[in-house]
């Protein structure tokens, strides 16, 4: 397989898996800078341009809440999962432990 197919399948199951892990981070308060430092010292590096419109685009679909502050002399918006948020992240971890279990069955029985 060549290093580009590899790459984009590596993306493609990488994107499928951010709103999981964003929904996840933002259990608790952030704004998207905060956001952005806390999952990259949790091991997931963003850029700005992937995170800011997912977070954006779960807001529009009613799975974050968001409010503005002046904190600090600076304007922020702080994002919140929200209660259809909270739904949606227990359907997707149901779902991801569900494939968790069908790839661990599946490796197992190849093996």
């Amino acid at each position: 397989m060549s290093e580009d197919r590899l790459e984009a399948m590596r993306l493609e199951l990488r994107r499928g898996s951010l709103a999981l892990i964003v929904l996840t981070a933002l259990r608790h308060e952030h704004y998207g800078y905060s956001l952005r430092q806390k999952l990259q010292a949790d091991g997931l590096a963003i850029e700005e341009g992937t995170l800011y419109p997912l977070v954006r685009r779960l807001e529009s679909h009613g799975l974050l809440d968001s409010r503005w502050s002046d904190e600090q002399g600076r304007r922020r918006r702080y994002y919140r999962m929200s209660v259809d948020g909270q739904k949606v992240l227990n359907a997707l971890k149901q779902e991801w432990q569900t494939l968790n279990k069908v790839m661990h069955t599946v490796q197992e029985s190849s093996s």
